[in-house]
């Protein structure tokens, strides 16, 4: 298993791209900030770019130091080669932890 960290900003950006067939085990986001954020999750196919055809959230409200969990447990996101996760968040307040494993 692997992890990789992605400081979300307010442009959309990649916050774990697949580079084979991967199963996210676990996907957090927290908001280290003093203020309330919101953040949108995109999951994207190859080749396509984040749109709402493709939102998994939109406005997920994130508390002052909150951390919420999208993938945890017995849960998986099955990703193929190119797949994406992207993020954005009305602030530079949040940090996304995926933890994936190749299958």
């Amino acid at each position: 298993m692997t992890i990789q960290t992605y400081s979300v900003t307010t442009a959309t950006g990649n916050a774990y791209v697949s580079t084979g067939n991967t199963a996210i085990t676990s996907l957090t986001l927290c908001n280290y900030s003093v203020s309330n954020v919101v953040a949108n999750l995109f999951v994207v196919p190859s080749g396509n770019s984040a749109s709402s055809s493709n939102q998994m959230y939109a406005l997920l409200p994130l508390s002052s130091g909150d951390t919420f969990q999208i993938y945890a447990a017995a849960e998986k996101l099955l990703l193929g080669p190119g797949d994406s996760v992207q993020i954005n968040a009305n602030a530079n307040a949040v940090t996304a932890i995926t933890s994936f494993t190749t299958i």
